[in-house]
């Protein structure tokens, strides 16, 4: 892409706040522990991933105006994803989640705050309309399937989509639309739910990615926790495997790994370099506590690609 080109993530901002047990959970009283928050929201971690390997990124959103919305507001200039296009609402809070964890790290009980989610409405989507159709990606999810229509119905042909089902559940509700995606990337639970194929086989692999070619989406990649990466275009299939190095599906993997795509894509590189710079991302994220891993850079991602060892098989 030229220097004046960028891409566009649309979706949440989503506070995330952790209370930790470090003795037995007591419902109904003060446990002892640690709380921790962080910046969250699938869309909001491609974002993020996207500006620190240097692409440039404008992330739609919602965010309140409280002290949540201003610090994340803040960490976007620090970071660089551009949110200035983004809704701030002054009458609402920033969509927060809330989750308290007893002393084996299990949930015991969750507060779901997301009500500002609401107020990314159609018209407020039609007031972006310059800035989605010059993009050169958009990236979505499928956490709101009604915005998801009228986004790829509005835009078709302005722009190309990439979607992240993220969730099995959730990809359910989507299914109908996925003919028009130029990208996607399904684990393969979400693959199977797509397209109704199981897949236990490479040959499960080849089945399930020519569905989804014959409906029209350009670029597959369906992610194999631990096994790593098939892909395919209609012309070229692979598997490529990480050896040795344990990539599951882990927090922050599945949205660097999006990101790292968008890095390919942005700089023309070749499907496998690609591949392995997505999947390079995936292996710095699961090496931190953060969902977003701190020294992520392209300097890392370059050295993480030469001391892995690939396995490339062609399908």
């Amino acid at each position: 892409m030229n220097k004046d080109a960028y891409v566009v993530v649309f979706g949440a901002s989503v506070v995330d706040i952790f209370g930790f047990s470090t003795a037995k959970y007591r419902p109904y009283n003060s446990t002892p522990g640690q709380v921790k928050m962080s910046f969250g929201g699938v869309c909001r971690n491609i974002a993020e991933n996207l500006a620190r390997v240097n692409v440039n990124t404008k992330f739609i959103s919602v965010i309140g105006d409280d002290e949540k919305g201003r610090s994340m507001l803040e960490h976007s200039l620090l970071f660089g994803y551009d949110m200035s296009d983004s809704l701030i609402l002054e009458k609402s809070g920033t969509p927060t989640y809330l989750a308290i964890l007893n002393d084996m790290g299990e949930m015991v009980s969750g507060i779901v705050d997301m009500g500002a989610l609401d107020e990314l409405t159609f018209d407020f989507i039609n007031s972006k309309d310059d800035i989605i159709r010059g993009s050169e990606y958009l990236f979505l999810d499928a956490d709101s399937p009604e915005n998801l229509e009228y986004i790829l119905k509005r835009y078709k042909g302005n722009t190309r989509f990439v979607l992240d089902p993220v969730s099995a559940e959730k990809a359910i509700s989507i299914k109908h639309l996925i003919h028009h995606f130029h990208t996607i990337k399904p684990n393969r639970y979400e693959a199977e739910v797509l397209s109704g194929i199981e897949i236990n086989s490479d040959d499960d692999l080849v089945v399930a990615g020519q569905y989804f070619l014959d409906l029209g989406i350009e670029n597959v990649f369906i992610s194999l926790d631990c096994e790593g990466i098939f892909f395919t275009n209609g012309k070229e299939s692979y598997k490529v495997t990480a050896w040795d190095v344990n990539v599951c599906n882990v927090t922050g993997a599945g949205d660097s790994f999006v990101a790292g795509l968008g890095y390919g894509y942005s700089n023309n590189l070749p499907v496998i370099e690609t591949i392995k710079t997505a999947m390079a991302m995936s292996i710095i994220a699961i090496g931190s506590q953060e969902t977003i891993n701190p020294s992520l850079s392209i300097e890392l991602i370059e050295e993480v690609i030469k001391k892995t060892e690939w396995v490339v098989k062609e399908l």
